[in-house]
């Protein structure tokens, strides 16, 4: 069964063997293990020792997000966030959660935020300390500029908030050249191409001595993962986390690194683009236009003809080998599917194959979109 989600994601054999031995967190030798590991990451986020820093937390990605947010921001403070689409809202809604003042950018989410609007919106409003924007949108499959949009942050003398949970490991990433990002926050099951149950930010140094205390939460204080660390020595976690989870992850570096980041993300262009035009091919329709689709998960609007039925849709791919997600995020119906992960263009082309034989099998005839 291959999964065609943004996560998590197909993974390689030898990374889910690292799960099948037991591992004490605790041990020192686990703390060597662990600090070389936090290393790599940071070094594939462009940081460097005497700047930056790799902070892990237990938890999917909404959690190390929601802890950026309570961390480098405090209460009452506030962050312009574009409105990207479902995990832009996703990090308004968590940033008003926790107290903090989440002021929305409309953005079109068929177009990418644009640096400019970011520049005039922080202008107009003194008082907004942070932007948050999300790097890869999944709720649409388009990719956000982050270089500019940090770019206008700088230059407005402001911080941001990166949300790179689907982008971290394929799309390019240099924190040396971003001095105004206060963290970067990613999981380890998507672009990394290994499992979930592990968060990470990449942060300033320099931002975290003065944050200690703004979370509001012991669980959730990226500040107070810092200062254990100094504390305790590197390697060293506050409280159990996922060992296994984090063996499987170093697995998946290495073939990171093997195969080198730029080539990841030229495998995810090609099975993106296998997709694209696959389903093209099919008489079906796209959400983004071929200018704006990013590689990480196409679209695909859902036919305008009574016999669609997204779960059975899923079923019947399922069914073939290939299993998509269940719901949309998007504003008319669409289903979508991943390009990431372990897999290759000859398993989108696969794919493309099984998505007319599903269709075939639900009884949809007539596959132009449902628009409105």
């Amino acid at each position: 069964m291959l999964l065609l989600i943004p996560g998590p994601v197909t993974t390689r054999p030898e990374v889910r063997d690292a799960l099948t031995r037991d591992i004490a967190p605790w041990d020192n030798d686990f703390r060597v293990f662990m600090a070389r590991l936090l290393s790599r990451i940071q070094c594939l986020a462009g940081g460097n020792d005497s700047e930056h820093v790799t902070l892990p937390l237990q938890g999917c990605g909404h959690f190390v997000t929601e802890a950026a947010l309570r961390t480098f921001l405090p209460p009452g403070g506030r962050i312009l966030i574009p409105e990207t689409g479902a995990y832009g809202n996703r990090m308004i809604r968590l940033a008003r959660e926790a107290g903090r003042v989440a002021v929305p950018l409309p953005v079109g989410l068929g177009t990418r935020t644009d640096p400019s609007a970011i520049a005039r919106a922080l202008s107009e409003d003194p008082s907004l300390s942070h932007v948050g924007l999300v790097y890869s949108e999944t709720g649409s499959g388009i990719v956000h500029d982050v270089g500019a949009g940090g770019a206008a942050v700088r230059s407005a003398g402001r911080r941001i908030i990166v949300d790179a949970v689907s982008a971290f490991g394929a799309l390019p990433l240099d924190l040396s050249a971003m001095p105004e990002v206060d963290a970067a926050v990613f999981t380890a099951n998507k672009c990394l191409e290994s499992l979930p149950g592990i968060g990470f930010a990449v942060a300033r140094i320099d931002r975290l001595p003065a944050c200690e205390g703004n979370a509001g939460s012991w669980s959730f204080d990226l500040a107070n993962i810092y200062s254990t660390a100094l504390r305790d020595g590197p390697g060293s976690f506050r409280f159990t986390p996922p060992a296994q989870i984090l063996a499987a992850l170093d697995v998946a570096l290495d073939f990171l690194e093997a195969e080198g980041q730029g080539a990841r993300l030229a495998r995810y262009t090609a099975n993106m683009r296998t997709l694209y035009d696959g389903v093209a091919e099919l008489d079906l329709t796209p959400w983004l236009p071929a200018s704006v689709q990013g590689p990480v998960i196409v679209n695909v609007h859902a036919p305008d003809d009574p016999a669609w039925n997204l779960r059975a849709f899923v079923d019947s791919l399922k069914s073939r080998g290939f299993l998509i997600s269940n719901f949309f995020t998007t504003p008319t119906p669409t289903f979508r599917v991943g390009c990431i992960g372990a897999i290759t263009p000859a398993d989108m082309a696969g794919a493309v194959r099984a998505i007319d034989a599903a269709l075939r099998e639900i009884g949809v005839t007539h596959r132009e979109a449902i628009l409105a």
